[in-house]
């Protein structure tokens, strides 16, 4: 072998190496490419687990005092006949009434608050248990019992009584 073919050799080999190294370094960046990838998705699967956790913690906190809610409505309910049958506005009643009122505002403070029933009767928020036949359809004619909201679910629907449009006599003829 020549001095000049040994060169070549040389050369050669050197440029394999390279290729080889190069190759290796191509490898290594598609596995840091691929492992980059991972993690990102990992973060991202992170923050939507912890997005959504925050949300259903929020929801929780929300509606945590649903069942102590409709206990207290009860007690607002009781008060309310009570203040229906009394007869004469007595210490006793307007003690009652303040307290009623100092418990309504607690309610609201939590986000329980009454559905009004000073409109027309909507099947979605108000619960029909009967009808009275009126000159007009679709109202509300008494309220049985009162409905409220805790934020934005219904806690309790309203019962109340509807009217229904009067029926005209119709006369048979033969």
């Amino acid at each position: 072998m020549t001095e000049r073919s040994k060169k070549k050799e040389a050369e050669r080999a050197a440029e394999e190496a390279a290729e080889d190294m190069t190759d290796a370094l191509a490898a290594a960046n598609a596995k840091a490419e691929e492992y980059l990838g991972m993690a990102r998705r990992f973060q991202a699967d992170f923050d939507n687990f912890r997005k959504r956790t925050e949300k259903e913690n929020e929801e929780f906190r929300k509606f945590a005092a649903w069942g102590i809610a409709k206990s207290l409505l009860t007690i607002a309910d009781d008060m309310d006949r009570a203040l229906g049958t009394a007869e004469e506005e007595t210490e006793l009643v307007v003690g009652i009434r303040g307290i009623r009122q100092n418990l309504m505002k607690v309610l609201e403070e939590n986000g329980i608050t009454e559905i009004s029933t000073d409109c027309r009767f909507d099947p979605n928020i108000h619960e029909a248990l009967c009808t009275v036949e009126a000159d007009t359809e679709g109202e509300i004619a008494e309220v049985f019992q009162k409905g409220y909201r805790l934020n934005d679910r219904i806690l309790r629907y309203p019962k109340v009584k509807v009217t229904k449009k009067k029926e005209s006599e119709k006369t048979c003829q033969e």
